[in-house]
């Protein structure tokens, strides 16, 4: 008798809950017209987390975060946090992010190497997707000494040496890449891709070399047939300037004079005939 009086009070509290819920409007519930902005602050609808999160805006996103990234947690925990946050970043593309989430696991110091190692190699594929092939280049150098046959670290640093225009070392790290896993096909093609390059730079240098060696020995032929003089009208004299003398050394020498603020050359060419006929019969002094 007495279990039937609860369940008879029990029932008639349910009676006067459920008439004063019908009575009274739900306050807890969706507006009609904002009910898509108020579902996306519930974290498991959200669509894209907010870059800053407040804890008075977003409260139950906040307690999430302080949930996933608490302190107490051991350092291996926590970096693997991290990374994964960074990797979720680098799926949207959102690189910049990835970095951030990548460099706050490295931060953490676990004692795991391996976890260290994929830390810093996807670090570096963000670091490259940024344009920041120097960053990334020394990440997977970084991971390369605490694992040297990482392959995916090999793969970043020779697409790395390859945007750095560091063709033979490009090569170089796809042959040590290859010795791992002869059928890589990155490494395949960033090798071939580099390989040309390589090949082509070393022609253009050799060209530009072959260019400079000519315009050189040009302009030493020229020198060699240009003949610079000065007149010593006092004397009635000639003075020759040798081709390695500065116009400085020049103006100094006694015998010179400057008229109206110009300095005056006689300049012509050694073996033409108006040079010969007018070097007949005079005095060339040599200047050394």
């Amino acid at each position: 008798m007495e279990r039937l009086g609860v369940d008879a009070v029990s029932d008639d509290a349910m009676d006067s809950f459920l008439e004063k819920f019908q009575s009274q409007p739900y306050r807890g519930g969706f507006h009609e017209d904002q009910w898509e902005e108020e579902f996306e602050k519930i974290p498991l609808f959200m669509k894209k987390a907010p870059s800053e999160i407040d804890p008075k805006e977003n409260p139950d996103l906040a307690c999430l975060q302080s949930i996933i990234f608490d302190d107490e947690r051991s350092a291996e925990e926590q970096a693997k946090t991290y990374k994964d946050e960074g990797n979720d970043y680098f799926k949207e593309k959102d690189y910049k992010k990835a970095v951030i989430s990548y460099t706050e696991g490295l931060k953490k110091k676990c004692a795991d190497p391996d976890l260290n190692v994929v830390l810093y190699t996807n670090r570096a594929a963000a670091q490259y997707y940024l344009g920041n092939f120097r960053s990334a280049l020394h990440d997977v150098m970084t991971a390369r000494k605490l694992k040297p046959c990482h392959l995916k670290a090999i793969v970043r640093g020779a697409l790395c040496h390859l945007e750095l225009k560091n063709f033979a070392e490009a090569v170089s790290w796809c042959d040590e890449g290859l010795q791992i896993d002869a059928k890589e096909k990155k490494l395949v093609d960033t090798r071939a891709k580099a390989d040309k390059l390589k090949r082509t730079e070393q022609r253009d240098i050799r060209k530009a070399k072959l260019k400079e060696k000519k315009e050189q020995n040009q302009n030493e032929t020229l020198i060699q047939a240009v003949k610079l003089y000065f007149e010593d009208e006092e004397r009635a004299e000639l003075h020759q300037v040798p081709p390695e003398s500065t116009l400085l050394h020049t103006l100094q020498h006694p015998r010179y004079s400057v008229k109206a603020l110009t300095p005056a050359f006689l300049v012509c060419v050694g073996s033409s005939p108006f040079c010969k006929n007018y070097l007949r019969g005079r005095k060339v002094h040599q200047i050394k």
